[in-house]
């Protein structure tokens, strides 16, 4: 999972470990962001990147590096596909911001040789695996587009779900997973209280100051891990991470749709609905986690939140489409994790690397027992037709999973840092001391600002 986002405070315990291996992005709290600008695929904006392939080599051996949850994945394909020569690396797969593979795919830039031929990552890779690591060097990542996948493959995955792998008009790299952020609910309280799953965040927000009133110490949210605001924000279509130009990132956390998110979620603290402690902190889940009425949060939130870690019985969770502001037509949501697979630029043997990976992405076999829901439109109807993946649930996900995986907002780009790092030194220590969301709004920008012309990025704030 990123987390799902998602779950870097899963370090400290082994549930926790469960659900961060889960998230593909390294989750939660890095779980990187999702969608690249919508200007960033527009080839007349790029220079030229023409593919040039290395000398194939049919039949070589190729190398694969993953992460370890996706790790059986890979030496299944080995398994069913004897004839393919394969060597498997484990390594961290681009987890918590990290950047191993960046910094070895320099190294084998300045050498000349050593690269991996496919390789497991999170969004955030793309942003320089799509580009030369230094003059007179091809990017990591081959076009996909480019002779390599066909375009009917490409558009079976859900809408948005690849706009972290799309560059300079070109498609770099094929989504393993995604975590679209649903409402997830305790449907036994629910119903024994007499109350209505909100449809909206004003009916959200009413129902939480209820539920404060009629049963304290039970929540309908945390903002208190290093990826809720993914869940919030992003949703909320707050254009904290909007990038106008592939160099050029917008920030304005003044904007109206930034405000109103921090002015609802303020009230719900004030009310003590919603917490500004982590679902994922230490010692949540012993203390509270029998009390969490709603979350809203992704698609793992199920398997790996109130089933592992608060242990709630089975066929009492239940989930909901992402929630909609009233007045208003089209419906978002955010993303908390969701990792890809890459196929390297220097491969000798193209044609076993992008079947490895089309496999991995595309396929029911593969898919139908992935820990987290697939980005692939099919693979993600054999994965909800599990049995594991719907019987612990109170009522049927595959609606809300299937509408939530089409409305992932992509105004939140995928940049070159990391989105939770800014809220996790700024925001949520403010939280922590009493300050409201909306007083931390200029700091929080200052700080993803500073982060993001650090990183060469030219940065507007309306």
């Amino acid at each position: 999972m990123r987390s799902s986002g998602s779950p870097r405070a899963g370090r400290r315990r082994a549930v926790l470990r469960t659900a961060a291996a889960a998230l593909s992005l390294a989750t939660a709290a890095v779980l990187a962001g999702c969608a690249s600008a919508d200007t960033s695929t527009d080839p007349s904006s790029s220079a030229d990147t023409a593919f040039k392939p290395a000398a194939q080599k049919e039949g070589s051996q190729i190398t694969v590096w993953a992460d370890s949850t996706r790790l059986p994945s890979v030496q299944a394909y080995q398994k069913s596909h004897p004839d393919v020569k394969m060597e498997i690396v484990t390594y961290d797969g681009g987890a918590d911001g990290s950047t191993y593979l960046q910094s070895k795919t320099q190294l084998f830039d300045r050498t000349g040789s050593g690269w991996p031929d496919v390789v497991f990552g999170s969004p955030t890779d793309m942003t320089w695996a799509s580009e030369p690591t230094k003059p007179g060097a091809q990017a990591f990542a081959a076009p996909l587009d480019d002779k390599l996948v066909p375009k009917s493959t490409l558009d079976g995955f859900a809408k948005g779900s690849l706009a972290p792998c799309q560059f300079n008009g070109h498609t770099y790299c094929m989504r393993n997973d995604i975590a679209q952020v649903v409402l997830w609910y305790n449907k036994s309280l629910m119903d024994k209280w007499g109350y209505e799953v909100p449809a909206t965040w004003e009916q959200y927000e009413a129902l939480g100051k209820r539920v404060a009133k009629e049963h304290p110490g039970y929540l309908v949210g945390s903002v208190g891990d290093t990826n809720s605001h993914e869940s919030y924000f992003w949703a909320g279509q707050c254009p904290a991470f909007s990038l106008v130009k592939p160099d050029t990132l917008r920030s304005d956390l003044q904007d109206e749709k930034c405000v109103r998110t921090a002015k609802l979620l303020d009230g719900l603290i004030s009310a003590k609905a919603v917490t500004t402690k982590g679902f994922f902190s230490q010692g949540f889940a012993k203390d509270s986690g029998s009390k969490v009425l709603m979350a809203y949060g992704p698609s793992w939130y199920g398997q790996y939140l109130f089933k592992t870690a608060f242990k709630t019985p089975a066929k009492q969770i239940a989930v909901a489409p992402p929630l909609a502001w009233e007045g208003e037509s089209a419906r978002t949501t955010g993303n908390v994790g969701g990792g890809v697979w890459m196929v390297s630029s220097h491969s000798a043997n193209l044609k076993a690397s992008t079947d490895l990976v089309t496999w991995l992405t595309t396929s029911d076999e593969n898919q139908a027992s992935a820990p987290t829901y697939p980005a692939y439109t099919k693979a993600a109807e054999a994965w909800l037709a599990n049995p594991v993946n719907s019987e612990y649930f109170a009522n049927d996900v595959s609606g809300p999973f299937k509408e939530a995986a089409d409305e992932v907002w992509t105004g939140w780009s995928n940049t070159k840092f990391s989105d939770a790092t800014a809220w996790s030194s700024v925001v949520l220590p403010a939280l922590t001391s009493g300050k409201s969301l909306v007083s931390t709004l200029p700091a929080w920008q200052e700080e993803i600002s500073n982060q993001a012309k650090a990183e060469g990025y030219q940065v507007v704030n309306e």
